[in-house]
């Protein structure tokens, strides 16, 4: 099982300090996301600028922010500044983001996903110039307003025609499509006793992909948030917060698939609570509704001892291949040796 970390979401701190660390450490990677902020690729640029080791990633690129072929150009450009150090992953956000933020339709999720990286793998392999004839995107463009003078082209930037992709989702359709067209996947929560919820929908989609790939083949990359300190009940209620935002405010009432999540997970009662509290503007009661074990089970807290406790059933789903990358969220620099000294 690999380790990674991930940046935190504001511009103005990247946690260089721990970038540095994790690197001197054996870490494997280093991932930057993007809500209605920080957008991923420039910490991303920033890192891999600062570092000669460590790989950097996008968790993730939304699709709707940007075409394919721009999110192609991107990655091709910074894996040739990087030595091939850049990891490219992509997802749909959620209605909220997209439509308030973005102000484009949320439309298709999966139906984008396929075609968009269906497009990403024809840019990187240059076996053709480029032509795309589907039902969200049409390359060259010949619809309304179109002038006629578009060509099929080809990218000017050699990369690696392999360069892997990964997505982000939690539902069990996701999960599926993300098996079938991606290298990896990026959950936002999992629990490694849990796995299958993850895994069996997985396995589906890489059962209808490309020839020849397994579970062994594939990235799960979970984000898994660490807190470290003597006091379990603090480092458990310092998590709080942002499981109670995901769960309960990070989409619709009808449609928030972090919540979906983790009813799947058992917690159906108390993501009902969660929910009901936030988006009824109640956030402390939001985050009070959030069980113990819930963290417990998909985050590391408490002291040193306790995380490398924990640590040992994570490493076991690793060698299931229900873990490929434990992305940790939140570390600090006594945090990253220490799951370092467990792990590696």
């Amino acid at each position: 099982m690999r380790l990674g970390m991930l940046l935190r979401y504001h511009g103005h701190d990247l946690a260089l300090t721990e970038v540095l660390e994790a690197e001197r450490l054996g870490y494997s990677s280093v991932w930057s996301g993007e809500a209605y902020g920080t957008d991923a690729v420039t910490p991303t640029a920033w890192i891999l600028a600062r570092t000669t080791r460590i790989k950097a990633g996008v968790g993730i690129m939304q699709m709707q922010a940007r075409t394919p072929a721009c999110t192609a150009m991107t990655a091709l450009t910074l894996q040739a500044l990087s030595n091939n150090r850049f990891l490219l992953g992509i997802g749909a956000s959620g209605p909220q983001v997209v439509e308030g933020w973005h102000g484009v339709p949320f439309g298709k999720p999966m139906a984008r996903t396929r075609e968009y990286i269906e497009i990403l793998r024809k840019i990187l392999k240059r076996e053709a110039p480029l032509q795309h004839d589907g039902e969200l995107y049409q390359i060259p463009y010949t619809g309304p307003g179109a002038t006629g003078l578009g060509k099929p082209l080809k990218s000017i930037l050699h990369g690696d025609p392999d360069m892997p992709i990964y997505a982000a989702s939690i539902t069990p359709t996701g999960l599926k499509v993300a098996g079938e067209v991606a290298d990896g996947v990026l959950p936002i929560f999992m629990s490694p006793e849990k796995a299958g919820l993850v895994t069996k929908p997985l396995n589906e989609g890489i059962a209808r992909g490309r020839a020849g790939r397994s579970l062994a083949d594939f990235d799960i990359a979970p984000f898994v948030r660490i807190n470290m300190g003597p006091d379990l009940q603090a480092c458990r209620d310092a998590l709080k917060p942002e499981l109670a935002l995901y769960i309960g405010g990070m989409g619709a009432r009808s449609k928030n698939f972090y919540n979906d999540f983790a009813k799947q997970m058992g917690y159906e009662a108390a993501a009902v609570k969660i929910q009901d509290a936030f988006l009824g503007g109640r956030r402390a009661e939001a985050i009070a509704a959030v069980p113990d074990t819930l963290v417990d089970e998909t985050s590391l807290v408490g002291s040193p001892e306790r995380i490398k406790d924990r640590l040992q059933a994570w490493k076991e789903a690793g060698s299931r291949h229900e873990v490929g990358s434990m992305l940790l969220s939140g570390v600090t620099v006594d945090s990253l040796r220490v799951v370092a000294e467990a792990v590696l």
